[in-house]
């Protein structure tokens, strides 16, 4: 277990690997970037992403003033230097460093304040929703991780996380809790695919 900045014990098994947990459990930023780039990747490979990228950048954290500072071109290249950090790395090159120069305008580069004094469910999904690359579907599924995994949870938590807040799912990255869960995550999004494919064609 990882204590994070507000003194909680923290367990998270995305990742599926050590150190790009225990990253994601300490480092608000690193769960953040994590979520952004969930998209067209398999989760344990969007996940170990901010572990990679601290690594390359020389680090044992991210820092959202070094990334949002960072030159453009030489940070895309530790995107895509093998082996890439995600399937499309030069475009979530470019989302993460829009991320970090969001939160350093917004949040004084502190990742953890988007929610830290959040007032209610409602208000931290207006927050998350508005950070660059987040849409509502990813706003929720964050607000959940924060909520389940986290203990992040002002009132009204698990409503404006919608269907993503409901206690016992398997519908995304915020139920994961080791191998099992994952393939059960796994599972509900193939199955959700197979059923909009079957939709489309029928249509």
């Amino acid at each position: 277990m990882t204590e994070n900045s507000r003194g909680r014990d923290i367990t998270v098994r995305i990742a599926q690997q050590p150190e790009a947990d225990e990253l994601l459990a300490r480092s608000p930023l690193a769960a953040l970037v994590g979520m952004l780039l969930d998209q067209q990747v398999p989760m344990e490979w969007a996940f170990t992403g901010p572990y990679t990228l601290a690594g390359r950048m020389g680090s044992d954290d991210l820092d959202a003033r070094e990334i949002a500072a960072y030159e453009p071109e030489a940070f895309t290249g530790l995107f895509t230097a093998k082996p890439a950090l995600h399937r499309y790395p030069g475009s979530m090159a470019k989302r993460v460093q829009q991320l970090c120069q969001y939160l350093v305008a917004e949040y004084d580069g502190e990742a953890s304040a988007v929610w830290t004094d959040a007032t209610t469910g409602a208000d931290l999904l207006k927050r998350l929703n508005a950070l660059p690359g987040f849409g509502t579907q990813k706003a929720q599924i964050f607000l959940a991780l924060l909520g389940k995994r986290f203990g992040v949870r002002p009132p009204g938590w698990r409503e404006a996380a919608g269907p993503y807040g409901e206690e016992g799912s398997h519908r995304s990255v915020a139920d994961i809790t080791g191998p099992e869960s994952l393939a059960e995550v796994r599972a509900h999004k193939q199955r959700v695919k197979a059923a909009a494919k079957a939709a489309r064609r029928s249509a």
